[in-house]
């Protein structure tokens, strides 16, 4: 199945561990610093395409030395980047994470290019002619909100693509700007902030309910160490995450998007595909950045011995 991400792509630059940012002039030394694809359309693109998948990857970054860096670790990747369009007047996305000993990740963060992704990135047909489509940060993407491209996304479902969405902040603004597109999509996946914040609920199960009322066929909430909720408009069951020893959350919600549509490209139900999200979220969870540790699809299989 070839998978289509589109939406957010930025550059990460983590270093690991930081237990305080130094005043003045000071200088901590730190185990690891590492550089990642990441953002909710581009970090899900490459945990995608290792795990097996063909994957396009379509969004809008800089024309610059950060735009390159992102190129250069995608297409090592495998990922096809021949929808991304560079700008000349912004810079690309970018983000420094100092992560803490416990894994927690404050940010300074610099949206540059994905302000500026309309539906005219897309290429004709290329929705449609995609098994799945993930929309990854369309809350960010403010371009995307649009008409023209609803009526894309709507022509897709209607010749088989599957859509699938994950949001990117945790801002009220801008999720609720992504509420437009839950009527155009099969399976939505926030992280229980995002749902909270899209529907006034604090219980994820009535927040779920919230949101299948507004259009997906599951909504899929990621509670971290405490696993996720998969709602159905039949059914609902939380998943346990299995017990993995913390390094870094960064990316745990793109590795998740990719294991559940990986899941999906392999048949499975979307009960035992957010199983397979839930265990590739926990392999990623224990290094340093968005592809931590995420060698291949044997990887995440082992760990769902543990759920």
């Amino acid at each position: 199945m070839t998978v289509v991400t589109l939406g957010a792509h930025t550059l990460d630059v983590l270093a690991r561990p930081v237990p305080d940012v130094p005043d003045g002039r000071d200088t901590v030394i730190v185990d690891e610093i590492r550089v990642s694809a990441a953002g909710a359309a581009a970090g899900t693109a490459v945990a995608l395409a290792r795990l097996g998948n063909d994957v396009i990857s379509v969004g809008a970054i800089g024309d610059d030395d950060l735009g390159d860096l992102l190129v250069t670790i995608m297409s090592r990747n495998g990922v096809d980047v021949s929808g991304l369009v560079r700008r000349t007047a912004v810079q690309t996305a970018a983000s420094i994470l100092p992560i803490r000993p416990d894994g927690g990740r404050p940010g300074l963060h610099a949206p540059g290019a994905n302000l500026t992704l309309t539906p005219g990135a897309v290429g004709p047909g290329l929705l449609g002619a995609a098994g799945l489509v993930h929309l990854g940060g369309p809350d960010v993407t403010l371009g995307l909100n649009d008409p023209a491209f609803f009526e894309m996304l709507d022509a897709a479902r209607g010749s088989g693509t599957v859509v699938t969405m994950d949001p990117l902040s945790t801002r009220p603004e801008p999720l609720g700007a992504a509420a437009a597109f839950l009527p155009y999509v099969d399976h939505f996946l926030p992280n229980e902030e995002q749902a909270a914040t899209m529907t006034g609920e604090d219980d994820p199960a009535r927040a779920a309910e919230a949101l299948l009322a507004r259009g997906p066929d599951t909504v899929i909430v990621t509670l971290g160490r405490d696993g996720s909720l998969v709602a159905t408009g039949r059914d609902v069951r939380r998943l346990p995450a299995p017990p993995v020893d913390v390094v870094d959350t960064t990316g745990c919600g793109d590795a998740y998007c990719a294991g559940f549509i990986t899941g999906l490209a392999h048949g499975r139900d979307v009960f035992e595909a957010a199983r397979w999200g839930t265990a590739a979220a926990a392999v990623v969870a224990q290094g340093l950045g968005s592809d931590a540790r995420l060698t291949g699809l044997d990887a995440v299989l082992r760990l769902l011995d543990a759920l």
